[in-house]
């Protein structure tokens, strides 16, 4: 029974791994959990010693391979970044299944199974908002490559799709629980009847989807927003924080001017492309810096044009009053300066416009809990290949008006995993989304492949068209169902000129954001104490 229940457990976690975007199919996540289950379950009825730890150690099992095998990626930024990931997040998912799995001992199955369902959707939500946040494995996102299986995420967000995916490996668990404990005479109509059921339970959420596809509008003269979309291919390990701005821009610029004319809107660069840092006493001295008025001198023969794109600025001052939990401290113990990684977005003579990044990378970006864990540890971050200085976030996600009136959401980076985080630039106005990152850390792995992946969810969710420049690549046009237009491949230097649509009209998800999560947890707390009310009223009797 042992090498049984391992060997399950490993299949689950190949599943998992063989069912995730970019290269996998997405329908091995409808089964995935369930040998998982079915080891769990053998388990808790055996006569074993330790069993919770065993189920613990089994579920590691599975969870590991997953996640090492899907974001083994990230060791090529930080070696530490990527064991502290795998290694916790793993550990995490496994305490989620050892809830479980004692729910299980003292409940009912269909009980313990909708809290399963319930606890495992609300530790997703959980980690889009803690310091340790990490959902690059929400299940809902598995489904990035199948965009015609869930346009219904204009209704549901991702975590529509995490609960499909419970709902159906729960399902086949249970029927096969069932089936074995029919007899012959039952089996047939069993495996008639079940198979029935479990088709509609894949199929209609399919259809429906096909349902909500709807032809793109074609385009009119004057209809669309005009974009340049550049992508320099600037290695960040070698060239990027070598370069000046000044020369950068020129780059910028030469690949941009050739496909540039009277009619083009919008010019877009890739985040912190501009990363000779930017140091000023205060942000409201940022346009009359040499860098912007560079990049304005460029925009001077292109009068209808905006330039949206990534910089780098440090705020230095040394009043501590203005010093908030994210400022740094220079060695000499007295300068203190706020460090942001930001979208500058001007035109040839308005206005100048700032947002900055606001969901930073674990440890790359921030100190979790810094309050905290700064005074224990001290260093040890920096040392082990960790953050260099926290950046300064804000609250409001801001967005651009262009010369030509469209409404602009620039999201950076990280920020485009975050479904709910992103509903935010749309309802505060946003007709199209600009995409500007970095992925060349992580080399010609599958990060940066699943990143651009990610986006076309954020496209549905929210009905928007996305331009996406990402410095190395891949560099896109996405439409509002989320089908890739265009795309430039990584590390190629070069352009994507396009129109994008947009649009005005808030989606479902949009206005409610991820109340699925919402009902799940307030669900997982009813099951979870009706399920001990129950028992302790039983014990009574």
């Amino acid at each position: 029974m042992k090498l049984t229940s391992i060997l399950l457990a490993i299949l689950s976690g190949i599943l998992l791994w063989l069912g995730w975007p970019t290269y996998g199919f997405a329908g091995l996540l409808f089964v995935a959990f369930v040998p998982l289950l079915i080891s769990e379950r053998k388990l808790r009825l055996s006569d074993g010693k330790k069993i919770a730890g065993k189920v613990f150690l089994h579920s590691y099992l599975t969870f590991f391979i997953w996640n090492i095998a899907t974001t083994y990626w990230l060791y090529f930024s930080t070696p530490f970044g990527m064991w502290f990931a795998v290694l916790v997040n793993t550990a995490l998912m496994s305490l989620v299944f050892l809830g479980y799995h004692y729910l299980a001992r003292k409940a009912t199955q269909g009980a313990a199974l909708t809290f399963l369902a319930c606890l495992w959707i609300s530790f997703e939500r959980l980690h889009l908002d803690w310091d340790f946040s990490w959902p690059w494995l929400n299940l809902g996102n598995g489904f990035s490559e199948t965009t015609s299986w869930i346009q219904w995420y204009e209704y549901t967000g991702t975590f529509g799709g995490s609960l499909w995916i419970w709902l159906v490996n729960i399902f086949i668990f249970i029927a096969l629980l069932r089936f074995r404990e029919s007899g012959l005479t039952t089996k047939r109509k069993f495996i008639i009847k079940r198979s029935l059921v479990l088709t509609a339970i894949v199929i209609v959420p399919i259809l429906i989807s096909q349902a909500l596809v709807i032809d793109s509008i074609p385009f009119q003269k004057g209809d669309g927003t005009n974009v340049v979309i550049v992508q320099p291919n600037i290695d960040p390990y070698q060239e990027k924080y070598y370069l000046t701005n000044d020369s950068i821009i020129q780059t910028i610029m030469s690949l941009a001017k050739p496909e540039m004319d009277q009619f083009t809107d919008l010019i877009i660069t890739p985040e912190t492309v501009l990363a000779d840092d930017v140091r000023l006493n205060n942000l409201t001295q940022l346009k009359f810096h040499p860098t912007v008025l560079s990049v304005r001198q460029e925009l001077y023969d292109y009068p209808n044009t905006n330039y949206l794109g990534g910089i780098s600025i440090d705020e230095v001052f040394t009043d501590k009053r203005r010093a908030t939990g994210q400022t740094n401290l220079f060695r000499d113990g007295r300068t203190l300066y706020n460090s942001y990684n930001s979208a500058m977005f001007l035109s040839a003579s308005g206005s100048l416009g700032l947002y900055n990044k606001s969901k930073l990378v674990v440890g790359v970006e921030n100190f979790p809990y810094k309050s905290i864990l700064q005074p224990i540890l001290g260093d040890a971050m920096l040392d082990l290949g960790g953050t260099v200085s926290t950046k300064t976030t804000q609250e409001d996600r801001t967005v651009f008006t262009a010369i030509d009136s469209t409404v602009i959401a620039p999201v950076i980076c990280y920020e485009s995993v975050y479904g709910d985080y992103v509903t935010d630039y749309v309802k505060n106005g946003a007709q199209i989304l600009a995409i500007i990152t970095n992925d060349a850390w992580w080399n010609d792995t599958q990060g940066h492949k699943q990143h651009l992946s990610l986006a076309r969810l954020r496209a549905i969710e929210n009905r928007r068209w996305i331009a996406r420049s990402a410095n190395t690549g891949i560099s896109a046009i996405i439409d509002d169902r989320g089908a890739i237009k265009q795309s430039l491949g990584y590390e190629k230097q070069g352009i994507l000129k396009g129109t994008l649509l947009p649009k005005t009209e808030l989606t479902f998800y949009t206005t409610h954001g991820d109340y699925i999560a919402r009902i799940a947890t307030v669900m997982g707390l009813f099951v979870l104490l009706f399920s001990i009310f129950r028992r302790g009223k039983m014990k009574r009797k």
